[in-house]
């Protein structure tokens, strides 16, 4: 009978280590996939399902609301009950989660399955990193942070590419389904492979899990998400307003909570000074507005390729090459070269560039022939993309730098939390921008108000960095840190 390895001892280290870097980008990946995949699939869904434009943006962002909103406690039932069994816990609820989105008989199916897909990967996420710090030290560790960061990178611009790739190819007649269904063999060898060889460590069950405060965490997302998605097809009647107005008093009630828990002396989600460093504060306001129009622009470009200028599934993942490579192009010279030289300046450089990408991709939309071809518009995402990137492979460091050294694995997962709560109320606010356009069959007018949304976002976002720390956290303390997550905005 096979055994559970034990931990690797301080002077010995692990041999099977290697496999487990490899499951956890697996996993990395997976999520990465099922954040941006499903963006080409809006025509196949609404042929087969009768998804309308709000079950789409239920679809592309529940998932990223439930993964957001659990992340901090995914990473608090790690400490208590064990990162390796609440990995295999998440792992295997992911996987399964996924064959019963790709079985799903309808939209409202398939959205319920999907919001339990991002709560699955709020529960295994928070554990890779930690995981990897109980199995690698010293230049090793350094190592496996210079292998993390590209490939989740790739991950992330695969995502739409492949989704169109499967759709286009229908392969076995199951059209949009293989883009969940991709998921489930990997999903299956990777949870062997994590079974046999991640080794077990004694968890602390004297770690307190916040209930209360996770509860709370969650109904304010949730009154915030909600009638961003339905206001605009139900005509934004007095409920919608009502909710947003309790979502922000229940994130009031949650930082009041956090205060009160610690006060008596039991463990928060949230480390409450976090919540009094006004850097930091600014810097959650900085992530949700800079996501939430990163995702939700790239996500109007699919739909304006696919619905406005009839695009196929494939033609449209392509489509957003250009994104990824000036997202790839603006990571690149930021982490290289400017960060460390200019500081804080990067992160105002950034939004200035997409700013004019914008204007240019404005100005290409509409001059647009009778014939389209993406090269009529590359130049002007190429650009937004560029800008993207330089503030992407910084901005998290400049927030943490606000932060203490024991509080950068608390500081971190909120951070990635609000990044993902970030891009799914990016996907509400523009999916609804661009489809009360489209709905007249304007799809040109309906990118140019996402554009001036983003416009508008950028704007804040640019405002608000004046307001964060001058320089970068070092890497070595970044690198490590619990729960960031690499994004190209997908």
């Amino acid at each position: 009978m096979s055994t559970v390895p034990v931990p690797p001892s301080s002077q010995t280290p692990y041999r099977w280590r290697w496999l487990i870097l490899v499951v956890m980008l697996v996993a990395e990946i997976m999520d990465l996939l099922d954040a941006s995949i499903v963006n080409v699939a809006g025509p196949a869904l609404e042929r087969s399902l009768g998804a309308t434009s709000v079950g789409l943006q239920w679809v592309i962002g529940g998932y990223a609301l439930t993964l957001g909103a659990g992340l901090v406690l995914g990473g608090r039932l790690g400490d208590r009950y064990g990162r390796r069994r609440m990995f295999l816990i998440g792992l295997g609820a992911f996987t399964a989660a996924s064959l019963l989105c790709a079985i799903a008989p309808d939209i409202e199916i398939l959205i319920t399955v999907r919001l339990v897909q991002g709560a699955a990967g709020a529960m295994l996420l928070p554990q890779g990193l930690g995981l990897l710090r109980e199995n690698f030290t010293g230049a090793e560790l350094t190592k496996v942070f210079g292998i993390f960061g590209p490939v989740l990178g790739l991950g992330g611009i695969v995502g739409p590419v492949l989704g169109g790739g499967l759709i286009q190819g229908d392969f076995f007649g199951l059209g949009w389904r293989l883009v969940f269904l991709v998921n489930v063999p990997i999903g299956l060898v990777a949870l062997a492979v994590a079974v046999k060889f991640v080794p077990r460590k004694a968890s602390d069950r004297a770690v307190v899990v916040d209930g209360t405060g996770a509860a709370l965490v969650a109904l304010s997302c949730g009154l915030l998400v909600l009638p961003l998605n339905q206001g605009q097809d139900a005509g934004w009647p007095l409920w919608t307003w009502l909710c947003m107005a309790a979502s922000v008093a229940g994130f009031a009630l949650f930082a009041v909570q956090q205060r009160r828990t610690a006060a008596q002396g039991r463990e928060p989600l949230v480390t409450p000074a976090l919540l009094r460093k006004p850097a930091f504060t600014v810097g959650l306001g900085g992530i949700a507005l800079f996501f939430g129009g990163l995702v939700g622009v790239q996500l109007v470009l699919t739909l304006f390729l696919q619905i406005g200028q009839r695009f196929t599934a494939g033609e449209a993942g392509l489509g957003n090459l250009p994104l990824a490579l000036g997202t790839a192009i603006g990571g690149a010279v930021s982490g290289a070269v400017l960060a460390d030289r200019i500081g804080r300046a990067v992160l105002q450089i950034g939004p200035l560039v997409q700013l004019g990408g914008a204007a240019l991709l404005w100005y290409e939309l509409g001059h647009i022939g009778g014939t389209f071809s993406l090269w009529d518009v590359a130049p002007g995402v190429v650009v937004c993309g560029i800008g993207a990137g330089l503030v992407i492979a910084a901005l998290f460091s400049f927030i943490l730098a606000a932060v203490d050294d024991d509080e950068i694995g608390s500081a971190s997962g909120v951070l990635s939390a609000v990044q993902s709560i970030g891009g799914s109320i990016g996907v509400a606010v523009f999916g609804s921008v661009f489809f009360a356009r489209a709905k007249s069959g304007d799809f040109t007018a309906g990118f140019h108000h996402a554009l001036l949304v983003q416009g508008c976002l950028l704007v804040a976002f640019l405002a608000i960095t004046v307001l964060l720390p001058k320089k970068g956290r070092p890497e070595e303390f970044t690198a490590p840190a619990d729960g960031v997550r690499e994004s190209t905005g997908a």
